[in-house]
């Protein structure tokens, strides 16, 4: 009887310490976002190992509130053709426009950018936007709809003559984050009508709002 006794109180002590030192669903090196629209909810993984600036700044904006009551205002949905040059692009883009499209003035500088050390631009990502400056992103940011290779950071060298080589560099667009829960939200929204506003092409004629974007605990 002693014997089974002890035997029960050390199993008790390993599940004790088993839960102690298990980690728990919540926690994890990886912030989660949720952002609450429109048409539902979107949970998204960021990876700060990967492009630290980049993450480091999209939670500023966060939790400074800069992307509640804003727009999704730009929606491309193009067919792919299939083949290594396709530059077919299939996106849902967002973060720095209120309605009626209006622009929101940046909170923070541009940050560098990180799509040489960032994630692959496939289906689920989030990356951020810029100019045609590579150093250039501020707020805006995209969910990649489908794979967009062409974004992706890349360097090559093509041979142009005897012994000598031309390097062709792609500053690429730096994906920080992936979906983890709401990817049918993003392709609903990828699927809106869009047409002309102003200045800007493919704006969703009906608007599709982040109502709330927060750090989930």
């Amino acid at each position: 009887m002693k014997r089974l006794s002890l035997a029960l109180s050390v199993l008790v002590l390993a599940l004790g310490l088993f839960l102690t030192l298990a980690p728990t669903a919540q926690a994890g090196p990886n912030p989660v976002v949720v952002m609450e629209t429109s048409m539902g909810r979107i949970m998204i993984m960021l990876y700060p190992a990967d492009a630290p600036k980049t993450v480091a700044n999209f939670l500023k904006y966060v939790e400074a509130g800069f992307y509640d009551n804003t727009i999704f205002h730009r929606v491309i949905r193009q067919r792919k053709r299939g083949g290594e040059d396709d530059s077919a692009m299939n996106i849902v883009q967002g973060g720095g426009y209120t309605f009626p499209a209006k622009r929101k003035s940046p909170l923070y500088p541009p940050i560098p950018n990180e799509a040489s050390t960032g994630l692959m631009n496939t289906k689920g990502t989030i990356s951020m936007a810029r100019t045609d400056v590579p150093d250039s992103a501020t707020s805006e940011f995209f969910f990649n709809v489908e794979d967009n290779p062409p974004f992706d950071y890349r360097q090559s060298a093509a041979v142009v003559g005897a012994g000598t080589f031309s390097s062709s560099v792609s500053a690429g667009y730096c994906a920080f984050g992936k979906v983890i829960r709401g990817m049918d939200v993003i392709e609903k929204i990828s699927e809106v009508r869009t047409a002309r506003s102003g200045l800007m092409q493919d704006v969703p004629v009906d608007p599709v709002f982040i109502k709330k974007a927060y750090k989930a605990n």
